[in-house]
């Protein structure tokens, strides 16, 4: 197989707590280059932006896109313009309509479009959706609370039009409940707090269900101190389920079934290496139009200002 030559383009925190580690981790990729106004590696060519990279750069065959979503989609049809595959983070970007003209350039070029979504690949996410999978669900509750100021220190474009605000991290809970359960999903009702100073929620609250009319509550909150919480909890038939710590464990009829590590991003480049191997893509957007319908139901409350 011939190794995947990739660039990461947005050297924040996540490129380095979890791309960097990954790749070094995953056989058939190799991080050849790294774009970033403001950090780079040692040893590694830098470049300021993508359009260097793509201009002046090593050969490359793909890109991960790890800036915020507010500019992927003009980077992402550059990339792929340049006919390189592309790994965007989540959310995939700042718009839903905003991907379908994307995911049209990467069929034409026959390049590689994956839309990640890392929680899909915490080590209880499967068996949790085999176990649902021959049981009647009753009822599922979201606790999804973090500490913006740990996460998303100075993070400014977290709180702009596009960034989603506490949904950078809601969607993460949002794209494993479109991941277990077998049934579309839709919102019928939203609560956004929004603090008066910022343009997206620090707080929201979700009513889901689907066709046949499962209650789905969903909660989640960037102002959690101490303890975080990543937690689904679902009700049926069978007993009860708990998939917690972002996906890592998962307990059943009172059963720890699942206690695994963070290998996350692995499972990502994995699949990604696999994907640019034929040049297809994986685009799902079912979790990112939920929160789109969140938006457009929503009820706004304001609340205190938020000061990072």
């Amino acid at each position: 197989m011939t190794t995947l030559r990739l660039a990461i383009v947005g050297f924040g925190k996540i490129a380095r707590d979890q791309h960097v580690p990954a790749i070094a981790a995953t056989s058939g990729v190799t991080l050849a280059a790294v774009a970033s106004r403001n950090a780079s590696l040692p040893d590694l060519p830098h470049f300021a932006t993508l359009e260097e990279l793509l201009r002046d750069g090593p050969p490359i065959d793909a890109v991960a896109l790890c800036t915020p979503p507010q500019v992927r989609r003009a980077q992402a049809a550059a990339a792929l313009a340049a006919g390189k595959h592309v790994m965007l983070e989540k959310p995939p970007g700042a718009s839903v309509s905003e991907l379908d003209p994307l995911i049209a350039q990467a069929a034409r070029a026959g390049r590689t479009l994956f839309a990640t979504w890392h929680s899909r690949f915490a080590p209880a996410v499967e068996p949790a959706r085999l176990w649902l999978a021959s049981r009647r669900i009753k009822a599922v509750h979201i606790s999804w609370k973090e500490d913006v100021r740990v996460w998303h220190p100075g993070q400014g474009w977290i709180w702009e039009p596009g960034g989603l605000g506490v949904f950078d991290p809601g969607i993460n809970a949002l794209s494993i409940l479109t991941r277990i359960l077998p049934q579309p999903l839709f919102v019928t009702a939203a609560e956004l707090s929004f603090p008066a100073n910022r343009e997206a929620p620090i707080a929201a609250a979700l009513s889901l269900t689907d066709a046949a009319g499962l209650p789905i509550q969903a909660e989640f909150d960037f102002r959690q101190t101490g303890p975080q919480s990543w937690d689904i909890f679902v009700e049926t038939d069978g007993g009860a389920l708990t998939l917690s710590a972002g996906g890592a464990r998962l307990v059943a009829d009172g059963q720890v079934l699942v206690d695994g590590e963070d290998a996350e991003y692995r499972g990502l480049y994995r699949h990604f290496v696999g994907l640019s191997a034929t040049g297809a893509s994986d685009v799902d957007l079912a979790p990112l139009r939920l929160v789109a319908d969140a938006f457009m139901l929503g009820r706004h409350n304001i609340v205190d200002p938020f000061e990072d």
